[in-house]
């Protein structure tokens, strides 16, 4: 199981023994959310988990990477799932779902075109909502060491006499 900071992580027998329903690209359940095909699940403190799913989908669709799987799009706004923050989240949920439904579909969730969904969320992006989320995101996401791989950075190099002396000069085209 892929142990991902700040979340509460399932056992395959805890996530086996609750009922699940499921969503696009995650499966929800009753008071957490999972990873449809990767073995990674987070359980709720109070959010609901169709709104932290709209959550982390909406992560994914500002920030699109493929090769970064849904557990790091979940650690980057898990901060919304504490009661400080939880009305506020779902206010702008609501807002994204009833942007959803103008446009023609039955929720955030069911639209099953990234390029139907960008286009929702272009019609928010004036809200403090998406600003806040996309501006949590560039931190939220792009801090979590275990993403560095994925986009080839091996982190801070100061420590380790700094990048003049490791790799500043492996250009390989010139």
């Amino acid at each position: 199981m892929i142990e991902t900071r700040s979340l509460k992580t399932l056992t395959r027998r805890q996530l086996l023994s609750r009922g699940i329903a499921a969503g696009a690209g995650l499966v929800v359940g009753s008071g957490f959310v999972a990873g449809r095909d990767a073995a990674w699940a987070t359980e709720m403190d109070a959010m609901k988990p169709d709104s932290f799913a709209t959550l982390v989908q909406m992560a994914r669709d500002i920030y699109p990477h493929d090769k970064v799987g849904d557990q790091y799009y979940a650690a980057a706004v898990k901060g919304y799932d504490v009661p400080e923050e939880v009305d506020f989240a779902q206010s702008g949920i609501d807002m994204l779902e009833d942007a959803s439904r103008a446009a023609g579909f039955d929720s955030y969730l069911g639209t099953g075109w990234e390029a139907d969904r960008v286009a929702i969320l272009r019609g928010i992006e004036d809200t403090d909502f998406f600003q806040r989320v996309r501006g949590g995101l560039v931190t939220g996401l792009y801090n979590q060491k275990e993403v560095w791989p994925i986009f080839g950075y091996e982190g801070e190099s100061y420590s380790k006499g700094g990048y003049m002396y490791r790799g500043f000069d492996d250009i390989t085209w010139i």
